[in-house]
Parts: structure tokens; C-alpha cells; sequence
């Protein structure tokens, strides 16, 4: 059977990308993030501040998706990479298998360094100052999903959580590549980090058949009813960042709130949430999570069907 790894050494942005350096963009005054994807900026009480300002909100949110996208690679994929490639998450897989998740542990390194030598030069040659950015919360509650909901079966939790991530199809990945908005950096690392994405996404739906085969019907329930939870988790913005953005641009507690009420009230956010993994629920689907007895009523009451 074919892998989506073949031909790893030859296409993978680790083995051939060049680095990407910042160039004149910003001086033809390119954006570095397209607004469309930041949903806040066209809020009255954002939009009412000086372009300088909502410039430096923009850097500020590159920022954000850089450095969330650094820790997620090596912190979330590459634990469980680092897992079926080491031969300890618990499956029976085939030794191509097992090389191909250390294949995809380069990637995510790689997309990682890249992530922040981003930040770095954009820091650099705008001298917009980069936020403190604090990824242990947003693992804890990951984590304590599993904790909570499937205790004693951290291995698996990990698993299912780099399976959702991974098979998860954004606007960020497929927009930004093509806005000639953007500065030529940016939209060329994403559009490395899309094309990397996309053997990656294939190589983790054949491996949770191939997970979800080997559970027990005890632990396909238990999973099923964790699914729900762990996707809704895993795609609610962290506004912890965004709070700050707006506090630095100058705006008061009270219409930082504003703001954040407006732009992510639950309904929004759960409809983004239910476009960003379409592809993961019909993965489910084809898999027969959803035929687990009460499954499909969990990912109903949780809003994502």
C-alpha cells in the first residue's frame, strides 16, 4: 500500500524549502496577516483605533498563530509522533509505519524552528514587541479531557488528539498562500507548512482505522464519547492572547469585553468550530465512531452535528 510519506526525501520542506527570509514587502505595504482571518480587527471598537495601532494587532496576532504553532508541533504531534514511531502506543504497526512518524517528527520540528524565525525577523524589521505566550494552559485542558474522561488511558487520549488536530482543515492553511495581500514570508511558510500538512493529514485517517480497529468495544465507547469534547477543546479560540492585544492597543476592561463578546459568542464559535473539522467528522464517520451507541447524541449535544 501505497504511504503518503513515499518520496519523504524528496519533498518534505525540511529536505528542500529554503529558508524564508523577509525581504521589501513591508515596505510596499503588505499586510502580515490577511484581516479576513482575524475576527476581531473590523469590530466598531477596533476599527475606531489608528491604523498604527491595528498594525501592531495584526503583527501581534501572527505572533499568536506562529507561537501556538510552534508548541503545538513539538508539544501535541510530536508526542504521539515520537510514540508510534518508538514502537510504545500500544499498535502492532509495521516498521514503514513506525519510519514515517519519525519522518513526520521532522516536519513538525521543522515547522517549529520555521514558526519562530518568523516571529524573530517580523519582530526584527517591524519592532513590534512579541507577547509572552503561555501554551501550558492550553495543553492542560487537553490533557485533563483525558484525565477526566478516559483516566488511565493517557497513551490513547494522546493519540486521538493528534488525530484530530491533524485531519483538521483550516482557513489559515488554505487561504493564506494565495492573498498577494500578505507579505511574500508569511503566505510562503504557510504555504510550506500546508503542503507538509497534507501527507500528514492522509497518514493519520489510515492510522485511526487503523486505531479504532484495535479498541475494544469498552474503549470505542469511552472514546466516542470523549471525540465530542476533545474537538471543541482542541478549535475554541484561547483568548487569553487576544485579550492582551486589545488591552496593549488601549482599550479598557470593559470594551476588551465588549469585544470578545461580540466577536466569539458561543453560536460563532461553534460554527467555526463545526467548518474547521468537517473532514475529521467524516472521517469518524467512515470509521463507525458515529455508530457507537450514544455517540452520535454526544456529538449533538456538544453542537458539532
Amino acid at each position: 500500500m501505497k504511504s503518503p510519506l513515499d518520496g519523504w526525501y524528496d519533498k518534505a520542506g525540511v529536505r528542500t524549502d529554503p529558508r524564508r527570509v523577509m525581504a521589501r514587502e513591508l515596505e510596499e505595504g503588505k499586510t502580515l496577516f490577511p484581516h479576513t482571518l482575524i475576527p476581531y480587527l473590523d469590530h466598531p471598537l477596533v476599527a475606531a483605533l489608528e491604523p498604527e495601532e491595528r498594525y501592531r494587532m495584526t503583527a501581534r496576532h501572527l505572533y499568536q498563530y506562529m507561537q501556538f504553532t510552534m508548541h503545538f508541533e513539538t508539544s501535541v504531534v510530536n508526542r504521539a509522533a515520537e510514540r508510534i514511531a518508538n514502537g510504545t502506543s500500544g499498535l502492532p504497526l509495521p516498521a514503514a509505519t513506525r519510519l514515517d512518524a519519525y519522518k513526520i517528527y521532522c516536519d513538525e520540528a521543522y515547522h517549529a524552528l520555521y514558526s519562530l524565525d518568523v516571529v524573530e525577523q517580523v519582530s526584527g524589521a517591524t519592532g513590534v514587541a512579541v507577547p509572552d505566550y503561555d501554551f501550558a494552559p492550553f495543553l492542560e485542558r487537553l490533557d485533563g479531557l483525558g484525565a477526566s474522561v478516559m483516566p488511565g488511558e493517557t497513551v490513547l487520549v494522546q493519540l486521538l488528539q493528534v488525530v484530530v488536530f491533524e485531519t483538521l482543515v483550516t482557513s489559515i492553511l488554505k487561504d493564506i498562500p494565495k492573498d498577494q495581500t500578505v507579505v511574500g514570508t508569511v503566505r510562503e511558510v504557510v504555504r510550506d507548512h500546508a503542503q507538509d500538512e497534507g501527507r500528514h493529514h492522509a497518514y493519520f485517517a489510515a492510522f485511526f482505522k487503523e486505531l479504532w480497529h484495535d479498541l475494544s468495544p469498552a474503549l470505542r465507547e469511552r472514546a466516542s464519547r470523549c471525540l465530542p469534547e476533545l474537538v471543541s477543546r482542541s478549535l475554541t479560540p484561547d483568548l487569553v492572547p487576544v485579550r492582551g492585544s486589545l488591552r496593549a492597543a488601549g482599550l479598557d476592561e470593559a470594551a476588551v469585553s465588549e469585544v470578545l463578546a461580540d466577536v466569539y459568542a458561543p453560536d460563532k464559535t461553534r460554527d467555526g468550530i463545526r467548518a474547521s473539522a468537517r473532514h475529521t467528522f467524516q472521517l469518524f464517520e467512515s470509521v463507525g465512531v458515529l455508530d457507537v451507541p450514544g455517540a452520535r447524541d454526544s456529538f449533538m449535544s456538544a453542537g458539532l452535528l
